[in-house]
């Protein structure tokens, strides 16, 4: 399945405490298992006033989906296309 970065517009986000962090985690958990298999949280960063999600979706329209029945905003979606860290220095062509 798809891989898909989440820009999340949310002032202050780099404020929030751990209880609203947890509140936070919690509902997207609960919309996830009502939405199916078909996709899956891997990771979110905080910023100062953006949260970044990574999510593996059968398609975008999940991604959406999940943002608005959690009620969380959802600025922009990209599927990831390609990955890489400091070992892709190291393959050889």
């Amino acid at each position: 399945m798809p891989r898909y970065l989440i820009e999340r517009d949310l002032a202050g986000a780099g404020q929030l405490s751990d209880d609203e962090l947890r509140g936070i985690s919690t509902k997207s958990c609960q919309v996830l298992h009502d939405l199916g298999t078909d996709i899956q949280w891997v990771q979110s960063y905080v910023t100062d006033d953006k949260i970044y999600c990574v999510y593996i979706a059968a398609n975008e329209r999940l991604i959406r989906e999940h943002a608005k029945r959690g009620g969380f905003p959802c600025n922009r979606v990209s599927e990831v296309r390609a990955g890489i860290d400091p070992t892709t220095a190291e393959m050889k062509m």
